[in-house]
């Protein structure tokens, strides 16, 4: 029989080489980030309508956490607001010009937020 392929690092059953000595998988978690606090972020609230074809759009910046929790906060801006929206390169875009609102339902989630741009 010949040797399989392997296609991706899937193939090799899990396993990462690396050639730092220093690296240990336990202590070098994103712990940090999940575990940060609402009240210790500061978040930025942009409004745009740069490269949407004019559509306006409210942007929020700054989030550190999970993607998971990014996602949740995404979420529930969205159902707080009634409008759809995504999240793209750890930005929550939400569809129309609700920054004000936003703003509003962020700081009563106990985040720090800041008003940026006209």
């Amino acid at each position: 029989m010949g040797k399989k392929k392997l296609n991706s690092l899937e193939d090799l059953g899990g396993f990462v080489f690396s050639t730092n000595d220093d690296f240990n998988p336990d202590t070098e978690n994103n712990e940090d980030q999940e575990k940060s606090h609402p009240s210790e972020q500061l978040l930025e609230a942009h409004f745009s309508n740069k490269g949407r074809g004019g559509k306006t759009v409210t942007v929020v910046k700054g989030f550190s956490g999970s993607d998971e929790a990014l996602k949740e906060l995404a979420k529930t801006l969205k159902t707080k607001c009634g409008v759809g929206g995504s999240v793209k390169n750890g930005e929550i875009i939400i569809q129309g010009n609700y920054r004000d609102k936003i703003i509003d339902i962020l700081q009563a989630l106990s985040y720090k937020v800041k008003r940026v741009g006209g």
